[in-house]
């Protein structure tokens, strides 16, 4: 079980942020949301959420500016980018700016569980790469 880890979910598309957040909290996660890039900024500092699943394009600010914002900070939550694009530079920036993965758009659920149960996995749980 998922010891009520917080998960924030950045993401204009509605439709796709309720089915995230309700297979997310069928797992025992207590997820919240914010629908551009600068709802998600702020809600990392207030909120300090355990993972952040962040969308690339959305109005006002998008998630590279959040991610330019939180690349050097030590204390930036882990944070997985979506996307609906298909270009491989657009993946290759993000790594650099530290996602931990980068999943396209559409996607099936199960993939983001599994790579949200990864990423918040206690260290020691953690498989060795």
């Amino acid at each position: 079980m998922a010891e009520s880890k917080l998960i924030l979910i950045v993401d204009d598309d509605r439709e796709l942020v309720d089915a995230m957040r309700t297979m997310l909290e069928r797992q025992g996660y207590k997820v919240i949301q914010a629908h551009d890039g600068n709802q998600g900024q702020q809600a990392i500092y207030t909120q300090r959420p355990d993972l952040v699943i962040l969308d690339m394009m959305m109005p006002r600010k998008g998630g590279y500016p959040v991610l330019e914002h939180f690349k050097d900070k030590p204390d930036a939550p882990p944070i997985i980018m979506v996307t609906a694009n298909e270009g491989s530079r657009h993946k290759v920036y993000a790594e650099y700016l530290g996602v931990i993965d980068y999943i396209r758009k559409p996607f099936a659920m199960e993939r983001l569980l599994e790579t949200v149960n990864k990423a918040l996995a206690p260290k020691d749980e953690k498989p060795a790469e």
